[in-house]
């Protein structure tokens, strides 16, 4: 059964551009690890300043071991700027408080959150 793994980020206003070019700067660096199956930034329309990462995993399994993985590391300091790991919490890379500040802006957001679930049920566009 997938998982589903969704990183809430509280982004002010002023930021939205720098979460979005950290995470720019570190796309396809998810997606060569085993067990993944999808990746979405959810950018805020109305109502929220929160951010949604979305991915989705094979297993929790899975998921674990990507989050320890030197990729995982490596692309959260990369998107700060710090050019190297530090074992990061999900989403710390993209700006929260008390890691990197990429291109001396400090962080993009201002809060995380996890969200953990298990896809119970799915569906595709019909063919």
């Amino acid at each position: 059964m997938s998982v589903v793994k969704i990183n809430v980020l509280s982004v002010p206003a002023e930021m939205r551009e720098e979460l979005e070019r950290r995470f720019s700067g570190r796309a396809g660096m998810v997606e060569a690890s085993d067990g993944f199956e999808w990746f979405e930034l959810l950018r805020p329309v109305e109502g929220t300043d929160s951010y949604l990462v979305y991915t989705r995993w094979r297993s929790e399994e899975d998921f674990q071991n990507w989050q320890s993985s030197r990729a995982f590391q490596a692309g959260h300091a990369q998107a700060a700027g710090q050019g190297q790991g530090h074992g990061q919490e999900p989403g710390q890379g993209h700006g929260q408080p008390g890691q990197g500040h990429g291109h001396g802006q400090g962080p993009a957001a201002t809060g995380s959150e996890l969200w953990s679930f298990e896809v119970v049920e799915s569906a595709g566009p019909k063919a």
